[in-house]
């Protein structure tokens, strides 16, 4: 299959329209609507609905159009490993990070290689854990932070120097921000918002002995910024950790530690059977002289 005709189609995709994809390609419409009918053919599947003149993707349509785009974007970034060279280190890293205590550790572990290696990219990422795993399976992040625990069997991993302290975040008025500690039958009588990773979920649990039937659960959340939201806007309790705390500086936030203590510990992962760029071998070995110096 031609990765010209892959563009093709996720132009028309993006348009709905065989006319304005054409232009855009600065090729004709019956060449294109050639293109597209030729492609469907050698799928041996309907990728497009036609209906009033507008294009629209069928479920298999969605899917290829997922599959394309990320078989482009390595097509492109093994285009670049290919071209690096060790004299003059260069290409792309894609790394992921949970917005915790790790992002200012992984951010000036950046800024520290690209004093020695200025001409490597890196293209930054966030998201919660399940989105981050995701990605890596995908090929769409090379590197990702992630909280511990993680699938052994399933990644290469290193161990960062940076534990997350869980808690509770709520209010500055809230009646549980003058405590000192939050106890595992205060989180049964508040109105809760959860991370939603629930393998995440599950450990906090099993060190606190808690049941979570008896919990009042209002919200799952993927992302700080909709929790620090929630939060801001109802009478909600969110169960997680202090770097989100630290990240958003909120002055009308207040974070309270659990008892017994809990703490997880963050991990920099890459897939396994992997053959990795000459960029991302060399920034995995200089985080790993990073971790054993300090």
């Amino acid at each position: 299959m031609d990765t010209r005709v892959l563009k093709y189609f996720l132009t028309v995709a993006q348009t709905n329209n065989i006319t304005k994809a054409a232009e855009q390609l600065h090729i004709t419409q019956p060449t294109l609507s050639r293109q597209i009918m030729d492609l469907e053919a050698e799928l041996d599947i309907k990728l497009f609905n036609r209906e009033n003149h507008r294009l629209q993707l069928t479920k298999a349509g969605i899917l290829f159009q997922q599959r394309a785009t990320t078989l482009l974007q390595l097509l492109d970034q093994t285009e670049n490993d290919l071209h690096q060279q060790e004299e003059a280190l260069t290409g792309e890293i894609n790394l992921g990070s949970a917005v915790s205590s790790v992002s200012p550790y992984i951010t000036k572990l950046i800024f520290e290689f690209q004093k020695l290696y200025p001409n490597v990219i890196f293209n930054l990422s966030d998201g919660d854990g399940d989105v981050l795993r995701r990605q890596l399976d995908e090929g769409l992040n090379d590197l990702v932070c992630l909280l511990e625990p993680v699938e052994a069997a399933k990644y290469n991993f290193l161990e960062l120097p940076v534990r997350e302290e869980w808690g509770v975040m709520m209010k500055k008025e809230a009646p549980l921000a003058k405590y000192s500690t939050i106890t595992k039958e205060d989180l049964y009588k508040i109105p809760l918002i959860l991370p939603h990773r629930s393998i995440v979920r599950d450990e906090v649990s099993d060190i606190l002995k808690l049941d979570q039937t008896r919990l009042n659960i209002r919200a799952t959340t993927s992302l700080p910024g909709n929790t620090v939201s929630l939060l801001r806007n109802s009478n909600h309790y969110s169960l997680t950790i202090k770097g989100v705390y630290d990240n958003f500086h909120d002055p009308d936030l207040v974070f309270v530690p659990l008892v017994p203590n809990k703490s997880t510990g963050d991990v920099l992962a890459w897939r396994k059977n992997t053959i990795l760029s000459p960029a991302i071998e060399k920034f995995l070995q200089f985080v790993n002289e990073q971790i054993q110096e300090s």
